[in-house]
């Protein structure tokens, strides 16, 4: 939606500052795509002019159904997403990126007094919100931030994605094993809940611990919680 002088005033709504941009120099080299989600045709020229110039590679959409249709074939970059769009609504948008799990961190744009929606913006996965008008040196310092939040949220979800693969690798009976594992039972116990003997759960352990790569117990455990194990209940419903 069009918001008149949306760049020509240098004002900023925000209680804290992200890290400057020097200070995150050494972690984050330049350039970083932004991918520039906005209805507003002033707004978006703007706004990429202002990042050009500061050495950003900035990519323009003209609402949220452009945005989407690209976003398959996209490199990783901060998307700088307008909440308020007629086609396809910001938090839709936003949804569809935190859905793929792809490191993409969303920065969302509000209007004046809009931080309530900003604030459901970021529950759903938004790391930052900055409100129009905005400060050049401060939406510089959050996409910044931005990134690097984003590059270890990335280096968690390659760790989340290799465990999966393995905990796919296990038989039904062994995945079984490793969920009452999580959920604190010793092997007798679980001997007795799955109605095996104690022999059995221990061949079930030793392959499932091969299987996923593992030497001891702790680990087994830490890979299983990184890919979302679900534990099985302790005592039976």
């Amino acid at each position: 939606m069009r918001r008149p002088g949306c760049l020509s005033r240098r004002i900023i709504h925000r209680t804290t500052l992200p890290m400057t941009s020097e200070r995150l120099a050494t972690t984050l080299p330049r350039p970083t795509i932004v991918y520039i989600v906005d209805d507003d045709a002033q707004v978006r020229s703007s706004t990429w002019f202002m990042l050009s110039a500061a050495g950003f590679q900035p990519r323009v959409f003209a609402g949220g159904s452009d945005f989407l249709d690209a976003l398959p074939d996209l490199p990783r970059g901060a998307v700088l997403l307008d909440l308020q769009m007629p086609d396809v609504g910001g938090f839709d948008v936003l949804q569809a990126i935190i859905a793929t799990e792809t490191a993409f961190p969303v920065i969302v744009v509000t209007g004046f007094g809009g931080v309530i929606g900003a604030v459901r913006a970021m529950k759903l996965g938004a790391v930052d919100f900055i409100e129009k008008p905005y400060v050049e040196d401060v939406l510089i310092g959050l996409i910044d931030s931005a990134m690097v939040v984003s590059r270890d949220a990335d280096e968690a979800n390659k760790r989340r994605r290799a465990a999966r693969r393995k905990l796919e690798q296990l038989t039904p009976r062994e995945r079984e094993v490793l969920e009452l594992m999580v959920a604190g039972l010793p092997n007798k116990l679980i001997a007795y809940r799955l109605q095996i003997s104690n022999r059995t759960v221990e061949m079930h352990r030793a392959s499932m611990m091969e299987r996923l790569g593992q030497t001891s117990f702790s680990a087994a455990i830490r890979l299983a919680i990184a890919g979302g194990l679900d534990p099985l209940p302790a005592e039976p419903l």
